[in-house]
């Protein structure tokens, strides 16, 4: 007898491996089956199930259809394979090596085939699976009513149509190879392929099969050639450095690609004709392939590159004008630039007027709070535990009080679980489980020696503080925060309780004690009986979930908490904004989320990486790094909120003609977002231009704001983003900033989103970039200044403004080894045919749980260098400015820039008496103290010391206008000592 080709396993092992292999299986199946189950429950909790079942079903149907189509296909070719092979086969030494194989598989066949194609199969469909959104596009997709300027195809087909027949071709590329391989491999061990004896090499039936898998392949390529030549207008166009197709591509490559496809053809044909019906051998199949192959490279290949060699490139603006403009065009249309409004802003006046000083529309709304540097402020001031948390960066929102609007930096007080005190189970997921308020303050408005005034957000029902509104003037009915930015992945929450106790920490009250709460919101999945305690005991890994007093009958489970999260969750086919923002509507505090449909294949479209285009100075601190994703198309269409006490998502139609998004509403069910009409009209007045799209478009108009195709050629007139003006060597990105003010053309006010940018390779403004709403609909506008404008940009007006002499000395004063110095946004403002700078100086003590205060702020008009303020507060700097346009036009030299006052001519300052003595020496005290509290590191004296200065300083004016009525100097104050009208009835703190 021949011995086993493979040795033998044992009963013990078999029995092993399969009890391991049955672990194995069992846990993953316990894993997906958990994780599945929940997902439902969460699904059910939030109201769109159908997108569960939507996506499973797809999954599903994908892994089924492609598994067992190639799987089917493999099997198909194996089982013919040994179902052809030959009965006798000659006697040679590798027949005698292969019986021993051909005894191991003859046997069991049908096993082993199954076996090998149920793996394949499995790993067909796994991979198919994953294309879940490509064949719900594919099924759902419509017409965009646009057509490519090519081939007259509509931009649908490349969109909804061409990624998935791209997947299918490659699929079938893999089921014909592997088929191909495993034919091959029967037919050797099974004897229709041999190497070595007398005879044919190949019997007639294994030339058969095998060349027609080979024939199979060659009219799939066939096929890719096709739809290569719709592809062509997605590549990159090396010679315009612009995505689609150019002149050697559309007049050498497109009719190669064709010639191609037919010679795949005839080659498919000879392939079967040759191999079977006429010489039966494979020495003109093979000519055949090399054939294709030669064809490939000399006609796909080196006939393009000649024609871009020889023909493009020595009269390339020329020749590649017409797919420039294309590109241009494709551009503008696939990112909304298409709408953007330009206008000439001629800058010529470089003499600050005197109607800053009277101005209602752009000064009185100027911005001076950062929302970054402040958040540190918000915590200190407002965060009264330890474990609260406003996160790094605050958010800007507007809203109309007393019949005026104006921007407020808001922030959400929230838990952060990493400041408990004691931070254990019970405490983490039954006791601190939620936040409490929405805390606001006027953005162009500090008090109190320069912190924010706050009108929102208490924790009891009036402000104690003294440097804040007595009254709620953003009122919630409902203020706790159980859904929020600083929610982590593992911050669930039990909530839910039986009888009349309260466990969950409220908030701190007015006396010194603590308010307890129960949750009564709609939120969360019931987990009151032993099934559901199990269920999600095994899924967060936490047997407290069975052993704890703190869950009962009445508890709840509120979990995936992050609001953008939640939205993910429920949309999974959109692009998220990387900054969600908090609002009062309606007494509910809602978290709002600009959506994003994106795609990759418009055709002559410019692609951009989200991830890149959208990075800026505040990547990370307080807002989201989007995916790297390769978009060549993307519209913000969807508005979705999320209540923060209750977790309800909604999900608005915002741009109601995207046919991406209508494609997806179709998917799951016509129903899933909510009509544009259905917006309530109190959620529509928080709506801002969404950040990141507006950084992708801003990217994009500083080429694409060019549409000569010769001029974007050259690409002389290209704009570039500034650096940060404070640090612009760290290579991070101006971020844009939002402020409620009237650029020129426009007929009132603006919530708008706007960003300056400069010359490409120069430093100076070119244009300054805005996105608003108009009538509910995004508006993109640009104020181009002229090319040779004297008009400095953000990097060189922050430097020419601290690099004055007197400014330098002022700011050195406030920086010292206790404190430093901290500028918040340089805000870039048209005015008046000139440009107005402003950018509020903050200064923060080293002292341990120090903030940053506003102390100062920096103004600079025209050129940027000629005009320069740094002043106590906004209103003293804007009047120092007209003064000093002032004296320009009466030809004077422009005054000293400071807060000084000028000192008195002559060798020797003139005696003071009296009341005027009396004044003056309380001036110099007040100096001294404002130094003394300086040094001390103290801020909350420092502004107290300044506000005493404030007030010195306009004593002595008083008695100085009594002692010479001639007119003189004006002090100019601290922030805290003339704050802007607030919007409230409520008295000024400062009174």
């Amino acid at each position: 007898m021949r011995s086993s080709p493979l040795p033998r396993m044992s009963r013990r092992g078999r029995v092993t491996i399969g009890v391991l292999i049955g672990v194995f299986v069992f846990f993953t199946l316990l894993g997906w089956g958990v994780n599945a189950w929940t997902d439902w429950l969460w699904f059910d909790e939030v109201r769109y199930t159908q997108v569960f079942t939507g996506v499973l079903a797809t999954r599903l149907l994908l892994f089924l259809v492609i598994g067992l189509g190639m799987a089917a296909i493999v099997a198909g070719n194996l089982w013919l394979a040994y179902r052809v092979r030959p009965q006798l086969r000659p006697h040679s030494a590798e027949q005698a090596t292969l019986e021993r194989y051909r005894m191991l598989l003859s046997p069991r066949l049908g096993t082993w085939i199954a076996l090998a194609s149920a793996v394949i199969g499995l790993f067909a469909g796994l991979s198919a699976q994953s294309r879940w959104s490509q064949w719900l596009l594919f099924r759902n997709g419509g017409s965009f009513g646009v057509k490519d300027p090519e081939f007259g195809i509509d931009v649908g087909f490349y969109v909804f149509q061409l990624p998935f027949w791209r997947y299918l071709l490659g699929v079938g590329f893999t089921a014909v190879v592997l088929a191909l391989l495993g034919a091959l491999a029967v037919h050797y061990i099974f004897g229709g392929v041999r190497l070595q004896g007398v005879g044919d090499r190949m019997t007639n039936a294994a030339r058969a099969h095998l060349s027609s898998l080979v024939a199979v392949f060659v009219v799939l390529k066939a096929i890719a050639y096709v739809l290569d030549q719709r592809a062509m207008l997605l590549e990159y166009n090396e010679g315009a450095k612009l995505y689609g197709a150019g002149y050697a591509d559309i007049n050498a490559l497109l009719p190669a690609k064709e010639i191609l496809a037919w010679i795949a053809v005839v080659v498919a044909v000879a392939i079967i004709v040759f191999s079977n019906a006429w010489m039966r051998n494979l020495v003109w199949p093979g000519i055949a392939l090399a054939l294709l192959g030669v064809s490939a490279v000399a006609i796909g290949g080196i006939y393009p590159w000649a024609v871009q060699t020889f023909e493009v490139k020595p009269s390339a603006r020329d020749k590649e004008a017409p797919y420039i403009e294309r590109s241009i065009e494709a551009t503008r249309a696939a990112f909304g630039l298409t709408g953007t409004k330009s206008a000439g802003y001629a800058a010529d006046n470089l003499i600050p007027p005197a109607s800053l000083a009277t101005d209602t529309s752009v000064v009185q709304n100027v911005r001076l709070l950062d929302p970054q540097l402040v958040s540190e402020t918000y915590t200190q001031l407002q965060q009264v535990r330890g474990f609260y948390d406003f996160g790094p960066k605050l958010d800007i929102d507007r809203y109309a009080n007393a019949g005026k609007t104006s921007d407020y930096v808001v922030g959400v007080r929230e838990i952060n679980y990493g400041e408990l005190p004691n931070n254990n189970w019970i405490n983490r997921h039954t006791v601190y489980t939620h936040g409490y308020g929405l805390v606001g303050a006027p953005a162009n408005q500090v008090v109190c020696g320069g912190q924010p005034y706050f009108v929102s957000g208490f924790l009891g029902e009036k402000a104690q503080e003294a440097c804040s509104s007595q009254a709620e003037q953003i009122p919630a009915q409902q203020p706790r925060i159980y859904y929020g930015e600083r929610m982590e992945a593992d911050d669930y929450a039990i909530v839910g309780q039986t009888g009349d106790r309260n466990v969950e920490f409220d908030r701190p009250t007015s006396t010194g004690g603590e308010q307890y709460y129960t949750y009564t919101g709609e939120g969360g999945v019931e987990i009151g009986s032993f099934t559901r305690r199990l269920l999600y005991a095994i899924k967060e890994q936490e047997s407290n979930f069975l052993l704890s007093e703190a869950v009962n009958d009445d508890s709840k489970l509120l979990y995936v908490r992050n609001p953008r999260d939640r939205v993910e969750k429920v949309a999974p086919f959109l692009t998220l904004d990387g900054d969600p923002y908090p609002a009062v509507v309606n007494g509910r505090v809602l978290w709002i989320i600009d959506g994003y449909t994106t795609a990759a294949t418009y055709p002559y479209a410019d692609r951009v990486n989200l991830q890149a285009e959208t990075a800026d100075e505040l990547t990370g601190r307080g807002t989201f790094q989007l995916a790297r994703e390769n978009v060549n198309y993307i519209r913000n269409s969807v508005k979705a909120t999320v209540d923060a006490y209750d977790g309800t998502v909604k999900l608005y139609q915002f741009d109601d003609s995207d046919p991406v998004l209508k494609a997806w509403n179709k998917a799951f069910g016509g129903e899933l977002v909510l009509p544009k009409g259905d917006i309530p009209p109190e959620l529509a007045e928080h709506f801002r231009y969404p950040a990141d799209l507006f950084k992708v478009q801003r990217n994009l108009l500083t080429k694409f704001h060019v549409t000569d195709p010769g001029d974007f050629y050259s690409g002389q007139d290209f704009w570039q983003v500034p650096n940060v003006p404070d640090a612009p060597d760290s290579g991070q990105k101006q971020p844009p900033y939002y402020l409620f003010t009237q650029f020129p053309g426009q007929e009132s006010p603006r919530f708008q989103l706007t960003a300056a940018v400069t010359p490409n390779g120069r430093q100076n403004l070119a244009a300054l970039v805005s996105g608003s709403y108009v009538d509910g609909r995004p508006q993109l506008e640009v104020l181009e200044l002229p090319d040779q404008t004297r008009i400095s940009g953000p990097t060189q007006v922050h430097q020419q403004m601290t690099n004055n002499g007197d400014i330098r000395q002022q700011l050195n004063l406030l920086s010292s080894n206790q404190a430093q110095v901290q500028y918040g946004n340089l805000l870039s403002l048209p005015f008046a045919d000139g440009m107005l700078y402003v950018e509020p100086v903050y200064v923060k003590s080293s002292n341990q749980d120090a903030y940053p205060l506003l102390q100062k702020v920096l103004l600079s008009y025209g050129d940027g260098g000629s005009y320069v303020v740094l002043a106590n507060n906004l209103s003293d700097g804007i009047k120092q400015l007209v003064e000093q346009g002032k004296r320009a036009a009466a030809g004077s030299p422009p005054p000293s820039t400071g807060d000084n006052p000028p000192t008195t001519g002559g060798t020797s300052p003139p005696v003071l008496t009296g009341e005027l003595a009396e004044a003056a020496g309380k001036v110099q005290s007040a100096i001294a103290e404002v130094k003394a509290a300086q040094a001390s590191g103290d801020f909350e004296r420092y502004g107290r010391a300044l506000k005493a200065l404030d007030e010195a300083m306009a004593a002595f004016q008083q008695a100085q206008a009594a002692a010479n009525p001639s007119p003189g100097p004006t002090p100019s104050g601290s922030p805290s000592a003339s704050p802007p009208a607030s919007p409230s009835s409520s008295p000024s703190p400062n009174g």
